[in-house]
Formats: structure tokens, C-alpha cells, sequence
């Protein structure tokens, strides 16, 4: 089987996990993920390519999925923090690229008190949401979506 490429993208405010907001957020950082990936995934993490990126602006991460497009990424874990909520345009991106995807979260977005946040605008296309395990979900989210891939294959 060829190798899978992910690409893990997080959006405005993430690029800080570990430090930023520790009682919401936790205090592991992306550093942890690739080896929880290799606990859940198993044999089948050798098979797995992760790449990670994080962009603050909403450009930016259209930009990043359109390339992800181009470079033929086989799937993204995809945190886009606020823009979850509020972004209609990178709805739009998600359904045109056509990758398939998993919308994490770290927090339980829908136990927060902001209503807002009980909203997303990029699940609608996406092959599921992962929300609340920490830094985990990122682990989780990618195990998921290469499962999903593997069968598919």
C-alpha cells in the first residue's frame, strides 16, 4: 500500500497548544500527536505520513487546502479554532477540494458557554467531528480518517 499523506492543519490561535489557555485547552502540545497516532494506529502507522501546518489567517488556510489539493493530500485533520464557527468561505474551500476530512476539536465546543461555538460551518462535508479529548483528538481524528481511507482503498 502506498503511504498516506495527512495533512493536520490548525487554524488562528493554535499554534501556541501546550501553553495558550492551559485549562481549556490542556498542556500537551502537537508534539504528542504523532506518537499517539502510533499507539492507535499500530502497524498501520508506517503507512502514515503526518504533516503539520497552522495558519492565524482565513486566506491563509484556504490557500493551504487549495495547495493540499495540488500536492494530492489523501487527508486532513482540520481544527480551524474560531473560524469553525464563522466562516462561510472556508465551508465553500472544504467542499470543492474535495478531501476528505475530520473536524476536531479540542475542547467540547458544545459544552461551552458561547452559543456561537455550537455552530460549524465546515462540518457539513466532512466525514466526521472528533470534539473534547485534548490534544488527543488530533490522534484520534487521524487514526478515524485513516481507517476510513485504508477500507476505501
Amino acid at each position: 500500500m502506498a503511504k498516506l499523506t495527512i495533512l493536520v492543519l490548525n487554524g488562528p490561535n493554535l499554534g501556541h497548544l501546550g501553553e495558550r489557555q492551559p485549562e481549556i485547552y490542556g498542556s500537551q502540545g502537537m508534539n504528542c500527536v504523532p506518537d499517539q497516532v502510533n499507539a492507535l494506529l499500530g502497524e498501520d502507522a508506517k503507512d502514515v505520513e503526518l504533516v503539520f501546518d497552522q495558519k492565524n489567517g482565513e486566506g491563509e488556510l484556504i490557500d493551504r487546502l487549495e495547495q493540499a489539493r495540488e500536492e494530492g493530500v489523501d487527508g486532513v485533520v482540520f481544527n480551524a479554532g474560531a473560524y469553525t464557527h464563522t466562516s462561510l468561505a472556508l465551508g465553500d474551500c472544504l467542499a470543492w477540494v474535495k478531501i476528505p476530512y475530520v473536524e476536531i476539536h479540542i475542547s467540547n465546543v458544545w459544552a461551552r458557554p458561547e452559543k456561537i461555538r455550537h455552530t460549524s460551518f465546515i462540518a457539513q462535508h466532512a466525514e466526521g467531528v472528533i470534539a473534547g479529548f485534548g490534544i488527543e483528538s488530533y490522534a484520534l481524528g487521524v487514526a478515524a480518517l485513516v481507517r476510513k481511507l485504508m477500507a476505501g482503498a
